[in-house]
């Protein structure tokens, strides 16, 4: 589901768009399994697999990742003496 990184696990995927359709898929197959229990019975919480693996386990992985991906490249964390901050990552070859 989620691969580990030195800093801890990572829920991002490879672009925005691509968690962003992740999640319409994972959220609307979630709500569908609910909402489709009255119209075809039992049979509509097929789709709450199919949800739960587009949101790669849970609602707030996917939450998670979405944030990871955004700001994948943009923050820096640094730590020493026992307190950690989080700064803005330099950008010396974007300004070219």
């Amino acid at each position: 589901m989620s691969r580990t990184t030195p800093d801890g696990p990572d829920f991002a995927s490879a672009s925005p768009s691509e968690h962003l359709v992740r999640g319409v898929v994972g959220f609307g197959a979630l709500v569908g399994a609910v909402a489709l229990i009255p119209v075809v019975g039992p049979i509509a919480l097929v789709l709450l697999p199919v949800g739960l693996i587009a949101l790669r386990g849970c609602p707030m992985c996917w939450t998670i990742g979405l944030v990871q991906t955004i700001s994948r490249g943009r923050l820096q964390r640094s730590c020493g003496d026992g307190v950690c901050t989080l700064t803005v990552a330099d950008r010396e070859g974007a300004a070219r």
